[in-house]
């Protein structure tokens, strides 16, 4: 499918619109649960209605485009949700991103402007990368992780489910993110971090859990 519904109207989701308009997609609009947003036009584009109801009358493909370091759980949600099949979730990849040897991006996932993978990558599904981001080998990214821009994996490190990585954090080689943590913009990470906990710092450390 070349035709792509937006899931989101926030900022996000108007920056995977340029990404996928610059990718040769055809985008019809967003789709977001917020009724005073309907009808309305952002980046030139129409917020089509309801986010079940825009998915079940299109023929299009999806890739849903929410969440905040307030929220980073809503993607998930949302993708639950609907309830669709892998296939009809579309990879949108800004063609000012470099994908390495033996690389590979999930459904639902996007990588904007600037991103680098650069061997040996994995990204799972419905993963969030935002522009200037730089990959290494051999790091795997979970489904519904979030790397904000500027931020840098090196070489081995793993970003566990829905994990979310603040702009400019450094991710030392080998160390893993446990599963919905965050880190917080700007951190240097030099030891594991075990799942549902908040990091910040240089060295970061352990601020509180992230269900507090």
């Amino acid at each position: 499918m070349n035709d792509l519904i937006i899931v989101g109207a926030g900022g996000f989701a108007r920056e995977t619109a340029a990404a996928a308009v610059a990718a040769g997609r055809r985008v019809l609009g967003f789709a977001d649960d917020d009724p005073a947003l309907h009808g309305t036009v952002r980046s030139g584009l129409p917020i089509l209605g309801g986010v079940a109801e825009v998915v079940g009358t299109y023929d299009a493909a999806v890739v849903v485009c929410v969440g905040n370091p307030r929220d980073y759980t809503a993607r998930k949600r949302i993708v639950d949700r609907l309830g669709l099949t892998p296939d009809r979730y579309a990879t949108v990849i800004h063609p000012a991103a470099s994908l390495g040897s033996g690389s590979v991006v999930g459904p639902g996932s996007v990588l904007l402007a600037g991103t680098v993978l650069t061997a040996d990558v994995v990204v799972g599904s419905h993963v969030a990368v935002m522009p200037q981001a730089v990959l290494t080998h051999d790091d795997r990214v979970l489904d519904y992780a979030t790397i904000a821009s500027g931020v840098r994996l090196g070489g081995g490190a793993v970003l566990d489910t829905g994990a979310y990585v603040g702009s400019g954090a450094l991710i030392r080689e080998g160390v893993t993110v446990g599963a919905w943590s965050l880190v917080g913009m700007g951190s240097v990470v030099l030891r594991d971090i075990p799942s549902g906990e908040v990091w910040a710092g240089n060295p970061a450390r352990l601020l509180r859990s992230s269900s507090s």
